[in-house]
């Protein structure tokens, strides 16, 4: 009996080992979180329109946010916010044409600084438009949003 009660916890043991190792599995690599997207309104006669949101890894490895599509733009680029040495304020195309999310880190998309452009406006940005945005990932894969366009905060 005593042998049996043995190999029995031993057994219940080695389980939960086998299953505390998987979950650690799964948390390995990158987990991105989107939080707050929103877009900014414009009317339909302005050809582009911005979103904004928040994005957090809380995984353990890094990722990079490499592009994103929208059937409300015609283009969608990655760009920041820049000043000019003159002072006056520009836009451009995020360097290597990525956003690096480090594991464990949040990186925010706001107003004056990273944001997603969407070039050639399909539909009015009105505050209440819902849009459809896919976020493409370099290792997590494709992320289907939704993105209300409401007034900034």
């Amino acid at each position: 009996m005593r042998r049996s009660m043995r190999k029995f916890l031993l057994l219940g043991i080695a389980g939960l080992l086998v299953g505390a190792l998987a979950a650690c599995a799964k948390a390995q690599g990158p987990h991105i979180v989107v939080e707050d997207a929103w877009g900014r309104p414009s009317p339909k006669v302005a050809t582009a329109g911005a979103f904004y949101m928040t994005l957090r890894n809380t995984g353990n490895e890094d990722d990079a946010l490499i592009g994103a599509e929208s059937d409300a733009c015609g283009t969608v680029e990655l760009h920041e916010s820049f000043k000019t040495p003159e002072g006056a304020m520009g836009m451009r195309p995020v360097e290597g044409g990525k956003i690096v999310i480090p594991a464990g880190e949040t990186v925010e998309l706001k107003m004056g600084g990273l944001h997603i452009m969407c070039i050639d406006k399909q539909v009015d940005f009105t505050p209440g438009t819902k849009v459809q945005l896919t976020l493409h990932f370099e290792k997590s894969g494709d992320m289907p949003i939704e993105v209300e366009i409401r007034q900034p905060k």
